[in-house]
């Protein structure tokens, strides 16, 4: 399809079975009814569909990036225009964005924001080049929409400019990480507003089974008498080390290389820029953030991702092991452990009637998989940045806005259609502390391991219970044995 261009103005050429209308600073061409702009750029020219914020970098990045036909993190696309809004107002403050240019980027990044206008925003997570193509994109959009705010035409960027005016003073390199950094600690702090809640729900049922005595079990045998209440709480202190372990980690996303453009250098950048956009962005988001003391270092290296990743992940093997206790102590009903009921929630099988299945713990168990599996990815793009710059920051965002997403998600349901409705079979637990020979080790320290050991053999090859054993040969008397057998005594210090 041909089509050529005219000078500027307004008019009509015909060129094949094309129309070329000229209009204020841009070109458009009609085919099939349908209108593009003609953009250009140092590889070339390419028609953008009329009605797009985007442009001609967010094209060609769209059609090289068809990986995982998803769209943005819309927390990080939000993140991205709030820093091209925080350097919008630094840039006017120290004369060199004037103030009409000023007021319709901050206007266009504040409809973007308020509207969510996310339609415009096509680039893939998963892109080549640092994250330069949602940059681009971001640049793009903001400048389309300034420019109409202004009066003028989509792609005329004689008016607001998407490298010139919108990214004036950044580069992909401080902006999308700092961006992945802002987008970090808003969605860590979703998820520890959820872990906080599962260690709540986790204590009620602690203290609602605290009088359920069962057995405790190591590598799956009987060991010695627990509470099931313990056994909750447990749980609920393995949650609150993890939250801590996160907000630990977290501490990290707060230290910026906003400022440090390319490599770190802040080539490009006036000094009083240097010194102003971090508060800038501190006032635009009403969080404190910090300059990085090295922004060669923070430029280079994604170790602090690399840091949160691993607190996710260790936190996602905590509950996947919780998730599967439970999976064993509501084993059965009739032929497994059948400690705890979980509560049904569908229906089990397609061909056993009446079956249902711990499907709740499950997808706990799959998503912790998930996460440990990008956490795998971003140890390995983290270590693979080479020189100056880790071009690897997409696919590590991409990972760890995933794992930290979906371990929330599935916090969220591991509550609501799990923990608070399990119950407990209260006697099932207290006959098998009974039938259990293991409650022997309470005498070892009496009769010495090996008499224990005898007494345990005997009531195991007999079937008789570890009581009558000791009974009979007249090893403690019945007090005693009330005593020292005791099951809820076994279970704390004495």
């Amino acid at each position: 399809m041909d089509y050529q261009y005219g000078r500027r103005g307004n008019g009509v050429e015909k060129k094949m079975n094309s129309t070329v209308a000229w209009r204020a600073g841009t070109s458009v061409v009609k085919e099939n009814n349908k209108e593009y702009r003609i953009e250009k750029d140092s590889i070339g020219e390419k028609k953008i569909p009329a009605y797009a914020y985007y442009g001609i970098q967010t094209l060609r990045a769209a059609e090289n990036f068809k990986i995982t036909g998803l769209n943005m993190h819309p927390d990080l696309l939000n993140n991205v225009i709030i820093i091209k809004k925080a350097a919008a107002i630094t840039n006017n403050e120290i004369g060199l964005l004037n103030k009409e240019k000023t007021d319709a980027i901050v206007k266009a990044c504040d409809k973007i924001l308020n509207e969510k206008l996310y339609k415009d925003f096509i680039v893939d997570p998963i892109q080549g080049g640092a994250g330069t193509s949602l940059n681009m994109n971001v640049n793009e959009v903001v400048a389309n929409i300034a420019i109409e705010l202004l009066g003028g035409n989509k792609g005329d960027y004689s008016i607001i400019n998407p490298l010139d005016d919108v990214n004036l003073g950044q580069s992909t390199n401080d902006v999308i990480p700092t961006a992945g950094k802002m987008t970090t600690i808003i969605l860590l702090d979703k998820l520890v507003k959820e872990l906080h809640r599962l260690e709540e729900a986790l204590l009620v049922k602690a203290k609602e089974f605290d009088d359920v005595i069962k057995m405790g079990r190591t590598q799956l045998q009987d060991a010695v008498p627990i509470r099931l209440g313990q056994e909750f709480k447990a749980y609920a202190s393995a949650v609150r080390r993890n939250i801590k372990q996160i907000e630990k980690s977290k501490e990290d996303m707060f230290e910026v290389d906003l400022g440090g453009t390319a490599i770190g250098t802040a080539i490009n950048v006036n000094k009083e820029y240097l010194k102003r956009i971090v508060p800038n962005l501190n006032k635009v988001t009403g969080l404190e953030f910090s300059q990085a003391d090295d922004l060669i270092d923070a430029t280079q290296h994604m170790d602090a991702f690399v840091s949160v990743s691993g607190s996710v992940k260790s936190c996602a093997v905590a509950l996947s092991k919780i998730a599967s206790d439970l999976r064993l102590l509501s084993s059965g009903p009739r032929t497994g452990l059948g400690e705890i009921n979980l509560p049904a929630k569908q229906n089990g099988s397609s061909i056993m009637p009446g079956k249902v299945n711990p499907v709740i713990p499950e997808v706990v168990n799959q998503v912790a998989f998930n996460v440990i599996g990008n956490d795998v990815s971003i140890a390995l793009a983290a270590q693979s940045g080479q020189l100056e710059l880790n071009a690897f920051g997409p696919i590590i965002l991409y990972n760890l806005f995933q794992s930290i997403d979906t371990l929330t998600f599935v916090v969220e349901t591991f509550i609501d259609n799990c923990i608070v409705g399990i119950t407990a079979n209260k006697e099932k637990c207290r006959n098998d502390v009974d039938n259990s020979i293991s409650v022997v080790t309470v005498i070892a320290p009496i009769v010495g391991y090996d008499k224990a050991s005898e007494i345990a053999k005997r009531a195991q090859n007999e079937n008789r219970s570890v009581k009558e054993i000791i009974l009979e040969e007249n090893i403690l008397t019945k007090e005693e044995i009330k005593q020292l057998l005791d099951p809820i005594k076994m279970t704390e210090p004495q």
